[in-house]
């Protein structure tokens, strides 16, 4: 077995591929506070709107879809799996009086498949929406 992606099961091509399919989706959800584009290592969001807050509290949540993503894979409905994602997450922080602000997702995948990845990624934008 050789030392590099490729022999290691990493396909970069399907990673361009499903970057590629995705990038629309992503410019769509973002608002004027995001910093930066798709592809970094990290999310930048502007906090210049903190200074006309009084005792600003930043929230935080996560979360999964947990067994819903047994039935999306049985459905071939992977839009679903991000919208439900979004909407798990933005409750969370709704509950405790935040105002969500942006969102940062995590893909795993044993394969990477660009249509599905793609899908995934329009449910997690319509879910910004």
């Amino acid at each position: 077995m050789g030392l590099d992606y490729k022999s290691s099961g990493v396909d970069i091509e399907a990673g361009y591929r499903s970057v590629e399919l995705i990038k629309q989706s992503v410019k769509e959800t973002m608002r004027p506070e995001v910093l930066g584009a798709l592809g970094g290592f990290s999310g930048a969001f502007s906090l210049q709107k903190i200074k006309e807050m009084k005792n600003p509290v930043l929230l935080s949540g996560t979360d999964g879809v947990g067994t819903k993503l047994k039935l999306a894979f049985l459905m071939n409905r992977h839009d679903t799996i991000g919208i439900d994602c979004v909407a798990m997450c933005v409750n969370d922080v709704a509950c405790a009086g935040g105002e969500p602000l942006f969102f940062l997702d995590y893909i795993a995948c044993g394969k990477n498949e660009p249509e599905k990845i793609a899908r995934i990624v329009k449910g997690i934008a319509d879910g910004c929406a």
